[in-house]
């Protein structure tokens, strides 16, 4: 935790960090972004400075003032994220799982497109030399590779990720200097004043609404990132990353009014490469390939927290999560990167060029964005401040990017469908699971576990009851220390009447802090009975099996238990007693009186079961010592049956 506290100060090692992570997404735009606002337009003086005017203002007020001066002050103890920020507001309103859940998969399917566009984009600088070369099989061969590679981890790379970035600034900017030099007049296009003769002149206005917000499209990446770089270490990195992002975007203007009145294919002549001398070309699509390669692997890394902050916060099914190297936040989901590699190798290949899949970039993201502002609203009222602060935040950023959202709906039928389609399906399977269980929780029964404490130890010490285990531990779901499920009662007293020396209840309680590590032990009956509470961030691994070990140590040594076993030619060399954890899996019974939605739910979360993780290994315990008990959950008191002896 010290390196995590430490990154909050500013340091140049920080900002370096900063530009390494967090800007590949918004660094890598110019690659295509003028591309977009021109397509097959003729080019005029008021297109190219309007566009530019619409570029500058969308950085300022979206990205700057939005991300960079208000949301970054939206931290859950040092972490961003819209999972974080939910954390933090949560409690203010149930009704906010809603754009939580919406803006988390609107993220997760930006996951998808951004690798293919950026890297396409940046390996289609090629057409200048090979105009007829097909890039298609270039672009997959990388990113499968890209893929391969998350499982081994990514930090001995991730070191050159800030000096290469730096590189890759530094170039847009020279770059953007040397055509700025021969026109100077061009800085004139910074007035807002030529964003709104565009927008108001052209009646393809909203199409290019939706091409200017490729330019923000990483703005998410910056409040996401918070955790691992620190709030004054993006802040001031994003000066210098706004600086050459914007003198690029002059020098690419300068290029193309040039041309005025011209109709260019850029598709071959890309006004990004286009200023590059001809000597540097090939060194700058060398660099440009590699940068879009840190972006695909921070939009890549950004996934797997979210899904691991999802699991945590049961919003996702239960997967495999692997920490492939000691770094801290260095985690790797295989069944995510696995679907991650499949649908950008489908994007290549059912969009093939940059230029198509810009159609079906950016709308998931205008999604993800109209949510962070909803629950920044939030914090910001949770903050205490004004009214008509909070409103005039609210207001002003639904309309810029509810405008965002309309321009880039105009994209549907070209491709806007695609990441929609996905968007929707990874928002079917959150809400399936965050409903499902909010129904099975609904009819588990729990009871008083002071009525228990008597026959828990009678049972204890009943010597003709073959003994189960030495210790026993149950996991529990009741969050009050006086209530226990009835099945666990059922387990224990009925099912198999189960003797052990001492029972044990585990608790897991996800935290709004994300790093939060505690845990409280109640002892409900001495040396017999003992609950243990874990209070675990939803940032932090549920390794119980661990965790657990650690906890009984800790008594043992305190002298608040013994777990030496109780067989006499055990005990007298001072053998530790074994330990069974029961995990009871409750199955749902007589489904039909549930409603249809209900029911669709339930079909669906237990499709998702049977592909997730179990609960067991979810919470990794050791399987060789865990029994499975399934029960039913009884929606409605049997039927009476009747039946007549004959005989």
């Amino acid at each position: 935790m010290s390196n995590h506290k430490d990154l909050q100060k500013l340091t140049g090692a920080g900002l370096l960090i900063s530009l390494g992570i967090i800007y590949g997404d918004i660094g890598t735009s110019p690659l295509y972004v003028f591309k977009a606002i021109v397509g097959t337009q003729r080019i005029s003086d008021i297109l190219i400075l309007g566009g530019v005017s619409c570029i500058f203002w969308t950085l300022t007020l979206q990205t700057t003032l939005k991300y960079v001066v208000i949301t970054l002050r939206a931290d859950n103890k040092g972490e961003g994220g819209i999972f974080s920020l939910f954390s933090l507001v949560r409690r203010k309103a149930k009704w906010l799982i809603i754009p939580a859940v919406v803006g988390g998969c609107a993220l997760l399917a930006d996951g998808i497109i951004t690798p293919p566009i950026t890297i396409s984009a940046a390996i289609e600088g090629l057409h200048t030399y090979y105009p007829h070369l097909h890039t298609v099989p270039i672009v997959i061969i990388i990113i499968a590779a890209l893929f391969i590679i998350q499982q081994f981890g990514t930090s001995l790379v991730g070191k050159a990720f800030g000096p290469i970035m730096f590189i890759w600034f530094t170039m847009m900017g020279l770059l953007g200097v040397f055509f700025v030099a021969q026109a100077p007049s061009v800085i004139r296009a910074l007035n807002p004043y030529y964003a709104y003769e565009l927008l108001s002149s052209n009646p393809n206005a909203f199409a290019i609404l939706g091409a200017v917000f490729l330019c923000t499209t990483g703005a998410e990446a910056l409040y996401s990132d918070l955790g691992h770089c620190g709030r004054l270490n993006i802040q001031i990195s994003w000066i210098y990353v706004k600086t050459c992002l914007v003198i690029n975007y002059l020098g690419q203007a300068v290029w193309l009014l040039q041309r005025s009145g011209q109709i260019v294919n850029l598709n071959l002549q890309n006004p990004f490469y286009k200023i590059m001398p001809e000597w540097f070309l090939m060194y700058g699509i060398g660099i440009a390939t590699v940068a879009a390669i840190i972006a695909s692997q921070a939009l890549i890394s950004g996934s797997f927290t979210l899904i691991a902050e999802a699991v945590r916060l049961n919003l996702w099914p239960k997967v495999r999560i692997n920490y492939p190297t000691e770094q801290k936040g260095q985690l790797y989901v295989p069944s995510v990167n696995w679907l991650l590699c499949a649908g950008c190798i489908g994007v290549v290949l059912l969009f093939k060029h940059s230029d198509k899949m810009e159609a079906a970039y950016g709308l998931s993201i205008t999604v993800a964005m109209l949510m962070t502002t909803i629950l920044v609203s939030k914090f910001l009222k949770r903050k205490k401040l004004p009214d008509y602060i909070v409103n005039t935040f609210l207001i002003m950023y639904l309309l810029i990017e509810g405008t965002f959202l309309w321009g880039n709906l105009g994209k549907f039928v070209d491709g806007g469908w695609f990441t929609l389609s996905i968007g929707s399906f990874l928002f079917s399977i959150m809400w399936s699971w965050h409903t499902a269980r909010k129904i099975r929780n609904r009819y588990v029964k729990f009871i008083e576990i002071e009525d228990y404490y008597g026959i828990i130890k009678e049972l204890s010490d009943d010597e003709t009851v073959p003994k189960y285990a030495s210790q026993l531990v149950y996991l529990t779901s009741a969050n009050f220390n006086s209530e226990v499920e009835s099945k666990i009662v059922y387990s224990i007293l009925q099912k198999q009447p189960k003797r052990a020396d001492v029972y044990w209840l585990v608790h897991v309680d996800v935290m709004d802090e994300p790093y939060k590590k505690e845990y409280e032990v109640d002892v409900l009956v001495p040396n017999k009975l003992i609950r243990i509470d874990f209070k675990l961030g939803f940032r932090i691994e549920q390794q119980i099996n661990l965790l657990f070990r650690r906890v009984v140590e800790d008594l043992v040594k305190n002298g608040e238990v013994d777990i030496t076993s109780s067989y006499k030619s055990l005990n007298k060399h001072k053998i530790v007693g074994d330990f069974r954890f029961v995990v009871i899996e409750k199955v749902l019974s007589r489904s039909h009186n549930l409603s249809f939605y209900e029911s669709f739910i339930m079909a669906f979360y237990g499709y998702l079961k049977k592909v997730s993780l179990s609960e067991e290994r979810g919470f990794g315990l050791d399987l060789s010592f865990v029994t499975i008990e399934k029960v039913p959950l009884m929606l409605a008191a049997p039927e009476t049956v009747e039946i007549n002896r004959v005989k």
